[in-house]
């Protein structure tokens, strides 16, 4: 056995021994792992930009073999945005066809639950020149991932396992920053405020967003015009209301942990008693391979009932196609 619980066969599941030389591991373990079993086991699985180029169907579709197929199987998929490719520019007819995909692998592949959280890339017709909208139409803008996903909103909450999870919906329409910005508005934000102080303090509290609340990678993906310049990182990028989502989080010490994904890469931040995690994408380089170094996966995380969790990222051993 690997410690954590992973036995040889679920690591050669994950892409071969190569695979668990590049597994990145970061713990927040409260619990005694080696004693105690965990309340709930959970994969995050997050940019999968289904398309039905580049052979996306068939990776997802393996990595979707990759999670059911776990001895100890998670009981809970999260996911965490960005499930279909670029619906903000695509026409009616590209965007279906994507959903379609997106539905069809799952009836096929996949047996646990699924709870979603909304990513830029899932919102239609946002563009309107690019995806030939008028603005009017009844899927427009997020309705119709909501309508795939099985949400009445793009933010929710609800309780499993002795843990309180949390979707927030991290997309905004912006006219000034590639028509989205990374925030709150003010009625989801007086929202969380209410479901957090509803919370029993005992219960631990998982938040999860597709574009990340906390980052550091976004220091190196910022732009300068020289090394004597101030950099500059992208609206789009990292949550612009940052700062007063973590000075809330201050108030409720039963948050643990938050997960997000977009940025294709993993890291780990410890702030003020909460742990951030962005994971890397499913997708890995859209679908063409490593992106950065960090091959294509999803999180396996555990949580426990004392608020401890441990989480790693699996490589699920996809290899890209080589043309489109």
């Amino acid at each position: 056995m690997i410690s954590g619980g992973w036995n040889r066969r679920e690591i050669l599941s994950a892409g071969g021994i190569a695979a668990l030389a590049g597994l990145w591991r970061p713990r927040q373990v409260l619990a005694d792992s080696t004693t105690q079993q965990p309340a709930l086991r959970v994969a995050h699985l997050t940019d999968i930009h289904i398309q039905p180029e580049l052979e996306a169907a068939r990776g997802f579709a393996q990595c979707l073999q990759n999670v059911n197929a776990m001895e100890h199987r998670p009981d809970l998929i999260l996911t965490g945005g960005d499930h279909i490719m670029d619906g903000f520019r695509q026409p009616k007819e590209r965007t279906a066809r994507q959903w379609d995909l997106w539905q069809s692998v799952l009836k096929q592949e996949n047996g646990i639950p699924i709870r979603a959280c909304l990513g830029n890339h899932d919102i239609w017709g946002w563009d309107l020149k690019k995806s030939q909208t008028t603005g009017t139409e009844p899927q427009h803008g997020k309705r119709w991932a909501c309508d795939i996903l099985g949400l009445d909103r793009p933010y929710y909450s609800f309780d499993q396992a002795g843990w309180h999870f949390i979707a927030l919906d991290s997309v905004q329409p912006s006219t000034y920053f590639d028509t989205f910005s990374a925030f709150l508005d003010d009625g989801q934000y007086a929202w969380l405020q209410q479901d957090l102080a509803s919370v029993p303090a005992t219960t631990p509290v998982l938040i999860w967003s597709h574009i990340p609340i906390c980052s550091a990678v976004v220091n190196h993906l910022a732009s300068r015009a020289s090394i004597h310049d101030d950099s500059t990182v992208k609206a789009s990028h990292l949550h612009a209301d940052s700062l007063k989502l973590v000075e809330l989080f201050t108030q409720f010490p039963n948050i643990k942990l938050c997960l997000s994904g977009h940025l294709h890469r993993c890291e780990r931040i410890e702030l003020k008693n909460v742990t951030y995690y962005c994971n890397g994408a499913v997708c890995g380089n859209w679908w063409r391979g490593v992106n950065d170094g960090y091959a294509e996966g999803y999180a396996l995380l555990d949580l426990y009932a004392d608020g401890g969790h441990d989480l790693r990222y699996v490589p699920y051993g996809w290899m890209a196609a080589t043309a489109s």
